[in-house]
């Protein structure tokens, strides 16, 4: 059976955003076009190497010299989106692998999101054997322009900077209730 396709090509909104308060978020991608939406839930890394990825392949189109295509350095003037998630949040699936790639025939970037499955975890003994990914029920499928693609990895990094401030020593988020440091060897520093 082949596999359910939310595909957005392109979509009238593609975000990264977050419900909850800083430190137990729960991030998720969402599309819409109309009245459709689609959320997909994932982890704070997965957004955080999507908006990476994205920002160095755009990077190297930019670098081609195959590309007829005007690709921004930066996300242009008027393509921020600093609005919440769309409601009802309603996740379709968690999301697990993920591909990039960029179409040269119509100068999109093309984001694929499979759900995770148990089935596709590998543990270091499993390296060295064959591995055939098992067949997704689902894809999660936008196809957006270089502007849009800046303008995701900006909104991405802002979202990304909301959370949890980070302890300048270990790199670790600092809880509202204080932060026990592991570079002091446990014990919490206390304002001078």
């Amino acid at each position: 059976m082949p596999p359910i396709i939310h595909g957005f090509d392109p979509p009238e909104r593609f975000v990264a955003g977050t419900v909850g308060p800083p430190g137990s978020r729960t991030f998720f991608l969402q599309a819409r076009t109309g009245i459709r939406i689609t959320s997909i839930s994932l982890e704070k890394q997965q957004v955080a190497a999507l908006a990476e990825r994205i920002d160095e392949l755009l990077d190297e189109v930019m670098a081609s010299d195959e590309v007829s295509a005007v690709i921004p350095a930066v996300a242009p003037l008027g393509l921020d989106d600093p609005h919440p998630l769309e409601q009802p949040i309603e996740e379709e699936f968690r999301a697990g692998t993920m591909t990039l790639s960029w179409d040269p025939a119509d100068h999109r970037i093309v984001i694929e999101v499979f759900p995770f499955t148990e089935a596709a975890v590998v543990s270091p003994e499993q390296l060295d054997q064959d591995f055939e990914e098992p067949e997704p029920d689902e894809v999660f499928l936008v196809r957006i322009d270089a502007g849009h693609a800046r303008a995701f990895v900006q909104r991405a990094a802002q979202v990304l900077d909301a959370g949890r401030p980070s302890c300048p020593f270990c790199g670790n988020p600092i809880d509202p209730d204080g932060h026990l440091c592991v570079r002091a060897n446990g014990f919490r520093r206390r304002e001078p």
